[in-house]
């Protein structure tokens, strides 16, 4: 398998990959043709979204996860996994790390060991496999980062554009659209999916699926109902799950994430797959919910178990043309708005919990 050396300037990553003749032709048919004729040469797309409780710092085992999570959703029949943010590196203990600290942690892409090790998997499994760490190029700067990697390496790489773990992030510049199994496929990393214009900027790009890993929910905010959830809940799992579900899946959890996410997928007539870790990351509790949300802003399949789990479900691609979000796309009228989104300003990112 090669890569393709064409690369798109406004996404800045690799967005083809092809391995056979037949792959070839659909890839050049879809430049040659609209749009809506590669509906007719997409096919259904089996995907996994897992959870599970990283170690903060300890990429051995956290990379050890990932591939007994990916050998049994191969098993499964899914095509590709997709994890959590950080969750090759560990997220929130980050944010008391120095800058030297952050490049001992942080790692090259694509010629890290841990892009390495996913790779491996990938190619012992024969599926894409979708994860996240921290980044740091050669001046030193640093990222965080979400790959894709498939038999032969890295298929893709996105930059989260709004970082606050740690002050010595660097914010991504540019979006990432790539194909997968013959699908466009875009990445968003957890606070860039607030920002309402990241979303309809990668669909714009031509996103069918969306990936939308995060660490998140279970942190204070000013909305009602916010805040920590006590560890505790999580080491009394097993003998009382009720007060540890009501936290989980109320306004601190679910209730929460229910609010928005459905409707990124809905006003953009996209596919959403969100990952997020669950159980302890540093001090604080996550709750999961790992979930595909289809064009429709129907949940196709969600995680709810109190640990470690995948689910995996069928993406088809008629559902884009038919949902009401490729209708509102079709019916823009960006003379009115361009010169109001486009104005100037000065982006003020204020993280409440930090």
């Amino acid at each position: 398998m090669s890569v393709c050396g064409w690369r798109r300037r406004e996404t800045g990553c690799s967005v083809l990959r092809v391995a056979a003749a037949q792959d070839q032709v659909v890839v050049f048919v879809q430049f040659l043709v609209p749009k809506f004729f590669q509906f007719c040469i997409m096919k259904k797309l089996v995907i996994a979204t897992a959870q599970f409780e990283h170690r903060s710092g300890d990429k051995t085992y956290n990379l050890n996860t990932i591939e007994r999570m990916t050998a049994d959703a191969a098993g499964k029949g899914a095509a590709a996994i997709a994890f959590h943010e950080c969750s090759v590196t560990g997220y929130t203990f980050a944010r008391r790390l120095s800058k030297e600290q952050m490049l001992d942690l942080a790692e090259p892409i694509p010629d890290g060991p841990s892009i390495q090790r996913l790779t491996a998997i990938a190619a012992k499994y024969d599926m894409a496999v979708l994860a996240g760490l921290f980044e740091k190029d050669g001046e030193d700067r640093l990222y965080k980062a979400y790959v894709c990697v498939d038999r032969t390496g890295l298929v893709a790489k996105f930059r989260k554009l709004h970082p606050f773990i740690n002050p010595h992030l660097t914010p991504g510049d540019a979006y990432c659209v790539f194909e997968l199994f013959g699908w466009k496929c875009g990445i968003l990393i957890c606070y860039d999916n607030n920002i309402i214009e990241n979303v309809r900027a990668t669909r714009l790009l031509g996103a069918d699926i969306i990936f939308m890993p995060h660490v998140t929910m279970c942190t204070p905010s000013t909305r009602p109902g916010a805040g920590f959830v006590d560890p505790q809940l999580w080491k009394n799992r097993e003998s009382d799950p009720t007060s540890l579900r009501l936290e989980f899946e109320g306004m601190k959890g679910r209730d929460w994430l229910m609010k928005w996410l459905p409707a990124r997928a809905y006003d953009n007539g996209v596919y959403c797959v969100f990952a997020n870790a669950i159980g302890m990351d540093d001090d604080q509790l996550k709750n999961g919910r790992s979930m595909v949300i289809d064009p429709f802003g129907d949940v196709l399949a969600e995680c709810t178990e109190l640990g470690d789990q995948f689910v995996i479900t069928t993406l088809v691609p008629e559902k884009l043309k038919q949902a009401g979000g490729y209708r509102y796309i079709q019916a823009r009228r960006p003379e009115l708005y361009r010169d109001i989104i486009g104005q100037e300003h000065v982006s003020e990112q204020k993280v409440v919990w930090l």
